[in-house]
């Protein structure tokens, strides 16, 4: 059934009805308001026994989109909880105001706010321009820009998410308000130091040296999977709900949230919603990006090549099951300890039928996911004294997707394989680039490895 001729989905429509979900106050800042934030961070808050009092102001990362759907709504969206036979719609009210990115008034007017207490950010791995040794890339284009603009103090627009968090920083350091928790929420392995180092030095070079210290950095590990939302996901919604909801999301039910870190201003009972509180979360985030985040890159390159689309075909393909298998033999052994009962959670996971997480959307910032999430399951065969053979076939796979046009996010072959060996060392990146297919003519007869 279409959902066009229903109502609008919002809060005063649902006032109106008889089931109000009024909007909290404002005292979380999020950047990045895509389907991930919404499925995992605000559904986190909309549950936690005190999620009355915790809204979220949500600002897209880059393009206006989402806000343009949600804001309408005043914030309020549906979840559909995908599971391997029904679904589970629920109404989600936590994000009270939502914004483009390039609103950078409010944004400073609300991180200057002393009721303010979290900023989260969901912008992926590639969003953060750090270099492949963890640093922010000061030559990046983007970078170089927002410094220009920071420097002047005449900000107009600001391209890059960590110079927004800096921005309102300044702007909470000039109203001598206390500090806030910087909670990032991507797949980065240390996330928490990487950015409060990142935010020092753009700081240092913009001539805003105090304002990091108006904050503590908290580390997270977080898992859900969230696949693109399509038109039929809408119709879902109407026939569930009566609603029509322009800005809907679908996750998996299995979710996590782990989080190491100090909340200076307080923060939302998210444990009361299933989060999870740690003194030492490295094996967390090992465990999730090699062995959760690896194996997606291992399906969606093999399975790409094949002419498959979601991880649910890919995982039922005898030959990419057998890639699957062989790099997770290699990535359990790089985490250690016990992953018997994660990896065959995992395995239940991508095989529900009913979750369309396209493998193109898996295969995207290739180069900053394989250097995270497969390049150390190398290291630590070769360490080893094995040879990381499945862990070496993912970056075969991936080097046949850009030469066939299926990953369209490198650019020049030679140039990407040369950025993903820099961390290795000069045996391992020579094998990289055998394994790439540039061994001749490319990246090693530049010098370049």
């Amino acid at each position: 059934m279409s959902a066009a001729g229903l109502p609008r989905l919002s809060r005063e429509a649902l006032a109106r009805v008889g089931t109000p979900l009024p909007a909290p106050p404002v005292r979380i800042v999020h950047i990045g308001a895509g389907a991930f934030h919404r499925a995992h961070q605000a559904w986190y808050t909309a549950r936690a026994t005190d999620a009355a009092s915790w809204g979220i102001a949500a600002f897209t990362g880059r393009g206006d989109d989402v806000a343009n759907r949600l804001a309408p709504q005043g914030g309020v969206y549906s979840l559909i909880e995908r599971g391997p036979v029904t679904d589970r719609v629920t109404q989600i009210g936590s994000i009270a105001e939502v914004r483009p990115a390039g609103h950078l008034d409010r944004l400073c007017a609300l991180l200057a706010a002393p009721e303010t207490a979290v900023v989260t950010l969901t912008v992926t791995e590639a969003g953060y321009h750090l270099r492949a040794d963890g640093t922010l890339d000061l030559d990046d284009l983007a970078v170089r820009a927002d410094l220009e603009a920071l420097r002047g103090r005449e900000v107009t627009t600001l391209r890059t998410p960590l110079a927004r968090v800096l921005l309102g920083l300044e702007a909470r350091r000039r109203a001598s308000v206390d500090p806030v928790a910087i909670v990032p929420c991507d797949n980065l392995p240390d996330n928490g130091s990487r950015v409060r180092h990142a935010l020092e030095t753009l700081a240092e070079a913009a001539g805003m040296t105090d304002a990091p210290a108006l904050a503590s950095f908290v580390t997270t590990s977080v898992d859900r999977i969230t696949p693109r939302t399509t038109a039929s996901d809408v119709s879902v919604v109407g026939e569930a709900t009566g609603w029509r909801d322009d800005a809907p999301v679908v996750a998996e039910p299995f979710s996590d949230w782990t989080l190491c870190g100090e909340f200076p201003a307080g923060r939302p009972a998210w444990e009361s919603a299933g989060a999870v509180f740690v003194d030492d979360i490295e094996p967390y985030v090992r465990r999730k990006l090699l062995m959760l985040n690896g194996g997606h890159l291992a399906l969606a390159f093999e399975g790409l090549r094949r002419g498959l689309t979601t991880v649910a075909e890919a995982v039922a393909d005898r030959e990419c099951r057998r890639a699957l298998e062989s790099f997770w033999d290699e990535s359990g052994r790089a985490v250690g300890g016990d992953v018997d009962g994660y990896r065959a959670s995992l395995a239940e996971r991508f095989e529900n039928p009913r979750i369309e997480h396209r493998l193109a959307q898996i295969a995207v910032d290739t180069v900053t996911k394989l250097r995270l999430r497969v390049l150390p399951v190398v290291r630590s065969e070769r360490a080893a004294g094995r040879p990381g053979e499945a862990a070496v076939d993912v970056v075969s796979a991936w080097a046949a997707c850009v030469r066939d046009g299926l990953v369209l996010d490198a650019g020049d072959l030679d140039r990407a394989v040369a950025e993903l060996a820099r961390e290795a060392d000069s045996r391992d990146a020579g094998l990289l680039a055998t394994a790439a297919g540039v061994a001749t003519g490319g990246a090693l007869a530049s010098g370049r490895l």
